[in-house]
């Protein structure tokens, strides 16, 4: 009877893999990993193949034990995954829509008609005459990694130097961001969850307050269509986060990404579908899960890496003191700055939660000891 259910291969072996594991499992869902090495995070824990996601010829003979080929990165070189949809691969999301994920540069031409900063791709520092400007490499960056606030045109020389293109945005001085999570299937069903406000430092977002606290509802559906308008102007296949910043009553689109994401990472215990489950159903083309929220609020704080290496301990104190909260660890090595793991905590009251999951943040840290 098992061999009747597919296998589904997923390039990478990260923390959006490992959560990807309880719903294949529940679903009687094969996956099968293609890891950078044993000790990545969804590898510790599920079948997976060692190899290298850069070189063709590996990546096809994984491709080959899969019935859908999906990610959760976006590092593949958009030629392999051409390679294998022309020797009649199922990839998904495909290389029609992946690559707006990947070239930044693109994503702007295409969604153009979209609400979006001014921009410009730029390889001398004279073309741009107005600063401050947003710079961001084309291709890579994550975690403000390939993007850089530029009050000078002597700042933008050095960079160019450094990288020879960038995209430069109009610096629009935001009131907010929010994320949108999307799916969507082969067959075109769309769902979407409800928006979530993202809480950022340095670059990386360190909370997420499901739905938007600072959106009214009339924007949050407008955010909601935006998202669904997108996906279907794409094609994508699978789950999708649609990252605005917002100003006003104003949107602006500010990137996009094709996979699970960390801003949907509320959604494990905070909706009735997970994005995990729910990308698993749309690479699969399976009817679309029920995206609705399991309590009025959901709070889900990114766990950062710092001095304290001692991960198990804290569970002592904080499980007393918090029953209610959720913990995710993705077994990597703790290193400052990185995501090892997250929270979550649900209920009714804003004030509370935030509470509640920065003083586990600062726990785990240990930035605070009681």
């Amino acid at each position: 009877m098992s061999n009747q259910f597919p296998t589904v291969g997923v390039i990478g072996a990260g923390q959006l893999a490992r959560m990807s594991v309880a719903p294949a499992a529940a679903l009687g869902v094969n996956l099968l990993l293609l890891a950078n090495n044993s000790d990545d995070s969804a590898a510790q824990i599920t079948n997976h193949i060692v190899g290298d996601y850069r070189d063709l010829e590996t990546v096809r003979a994984f491709a080959k034990k899969c019935d859908v080929i999906t990610f959760e990165h976006e590092l593949i070189p958009l030629s392999i995954i051409k390679t294998l949809e022309a020797d009649g691969v199922v990839v998904r999301p495909g290389s029609a829509s992946f690559i707006y994920s990947q070239d930044k540069a693109a994503m702007r031409d295409r969604l153009a008609n979209f609400p979006s900063p001014k921009y410009a791709v730029v390889t001398n520092a004279q073309e741009v005459t107005e600063f401050p400007v947003i710079a961001k490499t084309i291709t890579g960056g994550y975690d403000g990694r390939g993007v850089w606030k530029l009050n000078s045109y002597e700042e933008l020389a050095s960079i160019l130097k450094e990288v020879g293109k960038v995209l430069i945005e109009e610096l629009i001085d935001f009131d907010f961001e929010i994320a949108v999570m999307v799916a969507r299937s082969p067959h075109g069903q769309a769902t979407t969850w409800a928006p979530t406000q993202t809480v950022q430092q340095d670059g990386i977002c360190t909370m997420t307050i499901s739905p938007a606290p600072q959106l009214s509802n009339e924007m949050s559906e407008k955010a909601q269509k935006l998202a669904l308008d997108i996906a279907n102007e794409i094609g994508v296949v699978g789950v999708m986060a649609v990252e605005i910043f917002v100003k006003g009553d104003e949107f602006f689109l500010n990137e996009l990404a094709m996979r699970p994401h960390n801003s949907g990472h509320w959604t494990i215990e905070g909706s009735v579908t997970s994005q995990f489950e729910q990308h698993l159903r749309a690479v699969l083309d399976l009817p679309l899960g029920n995206p609705a929220m399991t309590a009025p609020i959901a709070v889900m704080g990114n766990i950062l890496g710092a001095e304290k290496k001692d991960m198990y301990r804290p569970y002592l104190h904080l499980m007393a003191r918090t029953p209610n909260l959720k913990f995710h660890h993705y077994k990597k090595d703790v290193r400052p700055g990185r995501k090892i793991g997250h929270v979550n905590l649900l209920g009714d009251n804003l004030v509370e939660l935030t509470q509640e999951v920065q003083h586990a943040l600062d726990y785990m840290s240990g930035e605070i000891d009681e």
